[in-house]
């Protein structure tokens, strides 16, 4: 009994340390979100500002031509549309990919799957110069097609993997008893094997927006001004100048965290049983 509550006791601490490891570079950053300059660059050090402000936050969302509000409200915009648009165009042609991989007899699957996601693995330093050399030549530089498509390749191997490896715990029976009583296969996949897959689904859009709102490589190599640069890239022109403005920088990181916090609030169930569920079946 004693040991049982000494072990419950030790994984209560090691989860409030965990959890301080993992909340306290947010909540400095958000301490300075709130600070003056002055105080940001005040020796010794102190923990709390004297004055909490919220003059950084203001700087950011009112918007005003040649401001700093201006570039990160473009990119706000510019970061939503074009991670929702991959994220959706990569889900359409994951899950018919997704479920050909998991029904697809014959020993060439493997092949494709490990070319699927060695594709994903690939570092994007590799695929820059000649994605970039394609895109200039077309003309498409510093718009937002570009990076949906760039994003694409990125996502379309993710979900497919995710994807796949839940539709291979359903049974094919399930999506062949339909089709013996007259639907055609996408009937049988769109009625039958989506509700099922729900959570997968779920974790695969949940996971793509966010790997879409957190790239930064392509954005900055992509994009040059505010009708398509990425919120990850405005928040690195704010770093830019001769003089960091330290209190800005962090209100813009606070309120780009804002979005994927709030979409992982509400679909963290999803998530987790999506990831579980794909993990069973490799």
């Amino acid at each position: 009994m004693q040991t049982s509550l000494a072990k419950k006791i030790a994984i209560y601490l090691g989860a409030a340390l965990l959890a301080l490891v993992i909340a306290l570079p947010v909540l400095w950053l958000f301490i300075m979100s709130i600070s003056s300059s002055t105080h940001l660059t005040t020796l010794p050090l102190e923990w709390w500002p004297d004055s909490p402000t919220l003059e950084n936050y203001r700087s950011l969302l009112i918007y005003a031509e040649n401001t700093p509000s201006q570039s990160f409200l473009y990119a706000i915009r510019n970061s939503i549309f074009i991670a929702l648009a991959a994220t959706g165009l990569s889900i359409c042609a994951a899950i018919p990919a997704a479920y050909s991989f998991s029904r697809m007899p014959g020993p060439r699957r493997k092949n494709l799957l490990y070319a699927v996601i060695a594709i994903f693995m690939l570092p994007p330093v590799a695929l820059v110069l000649p994605l970039y050399t394609v895109m200039s030549a077309l003309g498409l530089l510093n718009t937002h097609f570009a990076l949906i498509v760039v994003y694409c390749s990125i996502l379309l191997p993710f979900a497919t993997w995710l994807l796949k490896s839940n539709f291979d715990t359903i049974p094919g029976d399930l999506d062949e008893a339909p089709i013996i009583d007259g639907a055609n296969r996408l009937q049988a996949i769109w009625y039958v094997i989506l509700p099922i897959a729900r959570p997968a689904l779920g974790a695969a859009v949940m996971m793509s927006v966010l790997l879409s709102w957190d790239e930064f490589f392509y954005g900055l190599l992509f994009t040059n001004d505010i009708r398509s640069k990425t919120i990850t890239v405005a928040i690195a022109d704010l770093a830019a100048g001769r003089v960091a403005d330290y209190g800005l920088i962090s209100a813009a990181g606070i309120l780009a965290a804002v979005p994927p916090v709030i979409l992982a609030f509400f679909m963290q169930k999803t998530l987790v049983s999506g990831l579980a569920s794909g993990s069973v079946k490799g």
